[in-house]
């Protein structure tokens, strides 16, 4: 099956604007440079925020994959996940939240670290 595009509405983050219509990503109005599936992964992301998708809802989801893929193939969106934080830099980079033995969300507000003082 081929993944449905992202939903049409624009969704904006502190500086980073995805825009599914026209199929484009800002970061401080400077665009960015992202594949076909980095585009898809982000947008699936953001229009969801704060759930939490398994790897194998991910490849189903974006990538149009069976339900059931096989395990080497769920690092497919490690890898991708890796490359887009490296695209949106260190403001957004912790966004796009791992948790641990799931999947990824995405968190517009990730806790920071408190230095103790």
């Amino acid at each position: 099956p081929v993944p449905e595009p992202a939903e049409d509405r624009v969704v904006t983050v502190d500086g980073l604007v995805l825009d599914p219509g026209a199929r484009s990503v800002t970061l401080d109005a400077e665009p960015l440079d992202l594949t076909y599936l980095e585009f898809e992964l982000l947008a699936h992301l953001l229009i969801h925020p704060r759930r939490v998708w398994t790897r194998a809802q991910l490849l189903a989801t974006v990538w149009g994959w069976g339900p059931t893929p096989l395990v080497g193939d769920r690092r497919t969106v490690d890898v991708h996940v890796a490359r887009l934080r490296r695209k949106l830099g260190a403001r957004h980079r912790e966004r796009i939240v791992t948790v641990h033995r799931v999947g990824y969300k995405y968190d517009p507000a990730p806790a920071r670290a408190v230095a103790a003082g």
